[in-house]
């Protein structure tokens, strides 16, 4: 919260990345550690630190622009993301309906926030990714991209 850290949804962990906020046209160096932001039309979500280098007070305009990568270990993955929750059992229920009707869904704990993700799908592509995001946006409510860290 205190480092110039950002979440993102697609961006490999370790990515470091230029934002600038568009009202202000200052600027941060940020380092891409953890997933989100997990709602609709936003695409960055910025530690307090960085939100406070630049004078973003909350939600602002911003542009990106990849710095740096990591070196990839494994050809990129991307899943759907269609629920998280506190109870395993609850996200386990959903699971289990995703995989009916999608073939494939699988549980992901995140340690950092205590809760389970039901991911969908498994695809190589971000533009495939987005396509079956679409679909479960419309029949399942909110579905999120996110890479897939560590593919099995």
């Amino acid at each position: 919260m205190e480092k110039m850290t950002a979440a993102h949804r697609t961006f490999a962990l370790g990515t470091v990345a230029h934002v600038e906020n568009l009202t202000n046209k200052q600027t941060v160096q940020v380092r891409i550690n953890d997933r989100g932001p997990f709602v609709n039309d936003r695409i960055i979500d910025l530690s307090h630190a960085a939100a406070q280098a630049i004078s973003m007070p909350g939600i602002a305009n911003v542009r990106l622009k990849v710095i740096s990568t990591p070196p990839t270990r494994a050809a990129e993955m991307f899943a759907v993301q269609v629920g998280a929750f506190s109870q395993r059992s609850e996200a386990e229920h959903l699971r289990a309906q995703m995989e009916r009707k999608y073939g494939t869904a699988k549980l992901v704990f995140r340690d950092r926030d205590q809760t389970w993700r039901v991911l969908v799908g498994l695809q190589p592509t971000l533009e495939s990714a987005n396509t079956v995001a679409m679909q479960l946006d419309k029949e399942a409510g909110p579905a999120y991209v996110v890479l897939i860290d560590s593919p099995e």
